[in-house]
């Protein structure tokens, strides 16, 4: 398959990123002693790292086959049903504890501003005690994993934890992004509100768009909660004491996407509601202009109606009549066009 990540830098740690026999496009790294002392090697050399002591691996698929994890799996002693939900989408954002390793099923967002349009990306992961193996789609930007690991290289030391923090680093702040963007967007709608010309199905549509992406980060942010709980739980031994407070850091950050996600969605539901009331407003005030003519209107009509009767009366057939006709439809019509006037009906 075609590898759509960014260009990589000659040099770089992974521009010799292999892929496997199905041409699956992986990523190999191995660090000892917080030093990375390889990268883009073959997946059958996974195993030689793993027999030096203080040595650590990540491995990262984009798109494998069930071929390709097989040979994994022996290796690290992989669980047949993690193997089985790292294949199939679908999974609930969710961390698994199995026998010598978890398996982590977490979510890549990317919101897309001119559509106002949410699309996630599933992210599995194994964890051991010395290998992480990730797992994606094309859409994930692996890049900016790479680049939270080469940013952080002082926390290398700390091992496989090192790896998965940095995994759920990269994660929440694609999470954070997309609850700004949508924040900001969410403001627009609500100064589109008032635009002297009405925009309304405009605003209706942004609103339901946004509303639906909001929905969809909540299902995919919103159980980072239960993850992160798991991780910072004193008796993981995946997880290195020392890094507890970096894990807080990011269960902190998913607590604020959760709060600010309740918050926008109430703000979504504020702007469809203050817009129906904008419309009823305009309708009434329309209706208000629509009867106040009609009953300015209603006036020569009456007369002339009364005029025109094939009966004799005062006036028939004189110009008194006529007269007499003109001034009480000039005269009532001024009067009720003033009063309306005057109670802002017109």
């Amino acid at each position: 398959m075609t590898d759509t990540r960014p260009p990589r830098v000659e040099g770089s740690p992974g521009a010799a990123d292999r892929g496997t026999p199905s041409g699956t496009t992986t990523i190999t790294r191995a660090y000892r002693g917080g030093e990375l002392i390889a990268h883009g090697f073959p997946l059958h050399e996974v195993s030689d790292h793993l027999e030096t002591d203080g040595c650590h691996v990540w491995v990262d698929f984009t798109d494998p086959t069930a071929d390709d994890l097989a040979a994994l799996e022996d290796e690290l002693g992989l669980h047949e049903l993690a193997v089985e939900d790292a294949l199939q989408d679908g999974q609930r954002p969710k961390i698994d504890r199995y026998d010598g390793h978890l398996f982590a099923a977490l979510y890549d967002v990317r919101f897309d501003r001119a559509s106002g349009v949410l699309t996630p990306s599933e992210v599995k992961a194994f964890i051991s005690r010395r290998a992480l193996v990730t797992i994606h789609h094309p859409e994930f930007d692996v890049s900016r994993l790479e680049t939270t690991y080469d940013q952080n290289k002082d926390l290398a030391p700390h091992g496989v934890t090192y790896l998965l923090w940095g995994l759920l680093d990269c994660v929440v702040d694609r999470h954070f992004e997309a609850t700004d963007a949508l924040d900001d967007e969410i403001e627009g709608i609500a100064e589109d509100l008032f635009d002297p010309k009405p925009r309304t199905i405009d605003v209706q549509k942004r609103s339901f768009a946004l509303r639906k992406s909001l929905v969809q980060l909540r299902r995919v942010a919103s159980p980072m909660r239960e993850v992160l709980n798991t991780l910072l739980r004193r008796d993981l031994k995946e997880v290195d004491a020392d890094m507890q407070p970096y894990f807080q850091d990011v269960y902190d950050h998913v607590l604020r996407v959760a709060e600010q996600n309740d918050s926008l969605r109430d703000l979504v539901s504020t702007i469809l509601d203050t817009n129906l009331n904008l419309q009823s407003n305009r309708m009434n005030l329309i209706m208000k202009k629509v009867t106040s003519w009609a009953a300015i209107i209603a006036v020569p009509t009456a007369i002339t109606g009364f005029y025109g009767q094939n009966v004799p009366y005062p006036g028939f057939q004189s110009p008194a009549g006529f007269v007499t006709s003109c001034v009480l439809i000039v005269a009532i019509g001024g009067v009720l066009w003033w009063q309306f006037k005057r109670r802002d009906w017109l």
